[in-house]
């Protein structure tokens, strides 16, 4: 039989489309094969064998390829099951064959994810579990203060004028503590939720900075405590939460009046091209290098004995980072053992 170039047109269009040269190399194979067998004759019987050496050809190929796609699955399949076990500790750890690079990369960044993922769970458990141990002491310490001091008068001290008074006072404090400490928690609670609103406004900053030292300045003269505000620019006006502001401001302050035995205490303006510098600078006993990146997490305290025994929740520097990094700024700290202590943050012009 003669083939013409209309039915050799056919026969190439039928190879090409079959469905076992659904790929360029099976097309091509088939096409090798056919000029190959061409070449030496084109009567019907040659025609017949040529289609069953391309047959016998593809279906070798397909079961060559098939076995190292399986080979791959299956250990795709090992490193998916290794993850699950936790059996790598690193994305390094996961290797496939050179052909599914981009298949490893992949998995590498999930693995890489995942574990991240579980680590931030783990530490945020962590600090739940820190967190509540730190609350149930903090509140524990004031309410059996007040039961001891209660229990003692209704034991028959309240009939001594020698001690009722005081001890109603002691127990007067602690509770002003304890309310203290409580709206403590519920801002940072508010603050950590993004339930805190803020509201942004102009103002006046060396008026707003002379209110707050006029309403802390009977505690540095209690301990004859220099308390000094140094400004420049008198008319000079930042952009702020003044309410939440004077929060951050007033625990500054009093934490630097606390921890100031004898020498000052100054609130600072430093004005620049389109910020100011607001800087608390005390002479106090300052604080451990080893403790200044501790500082501002909640319920830490450098000297835990001495910081309750002068006051104070353990959340305010939590509470006053918060606020600042909610103004777009950052709370800084330096600091010396036996030299005094500096905080500063920006306010935007």
């Amino acid at each position: 039989m003669v083939i013409n170039s209309k039915a050799l047109k056919n026969i190439f269009n039928n190879i090409f489309s079959s469905r076992f040269f659904g790929s360029g190399i099976f097309a091509a194979s088939a096409l090798l094969f056919f000029i190959c067998s061409f070449s030496f004759s084109i009567n019907g019987y040659n025609i017949i064998y040529l289609f069953v050496i391309i047959l016998i050809f593809d279906i070798a190929i397909h079961f060559i390829i098939s076995k190292k796609r399986n080979t791959e699955i299956e250990k795709i399949k090992n490193v998916i099951q290794s993850i699950r076990n936790n059996n790598f500790t690193s994305p390094d750890e996961i290797l496939l064959d050179k052909s599914l690079a981009g298949l490893q990369e992949e998995i590498q960044a999930m693995f890489l994810k995942s574990k991240n993922d579980i680590d931030n769970l783990k530490r945020l458990e962590r600090v739940r579990t820190e967190f509540l141990g730190n609350v149930s002491h903090e509140l524990r310490t004031p309410i059996f203060a007040i039961q001891g001091f209660l229990e003692t008068l209704l034991d028959g001290a309240i009939d001594d004028p020698k001690v009722n008074k005081s001890f109603l006072k002691k127990a007067n404090n602690h509770t002003e503590n304890l309310n203290q400490l409580l709206n403590d928690l519920i801002d940072i609670s508010m603050i950590e939720s993004g339930e805190m609103h803020l509201s942004f406004r102009y103002f006046n900053i060396k008026e707003f900075l002379e209110q707050i030292v006029f309403e802390i300045k009977h505690l540095a003269e209690e301990k004859n405590i220099e308390l000094l505000l140094l400004h420049g620019n008198e008319n000079l006006q930042l952009f702020g939460d003044k309410n939440k502001l004077k929060q951050v401001m007033i625990n500054l302050i009093q934490n630097a009046i606390k921890y100031t035995e004898q020498g000052k205490v100054e609130v600072i303006i430093e004005e620049k091209d389109k910020f100011a510098k607001i800087i608390v600078k005390d002479s106090g006993i300052g604080i451990a290098k080893e403790n200044l990146n501790r500082i501002f997490e909640r319920f830490y305290r450098v000297d835990k004995d001495r910081s309750r025994a002068i006051g104070g929740t353990g959340l305010g520097l939590a509470i006053a980072k918060h606020i600042i990094e909610a103004h777009s700024s950052k709370i800084e700290v330096d600091s010396d053992l036996g030299k005094g202590s500096t905080f500063w943050f920006n306010l935007k012009k």
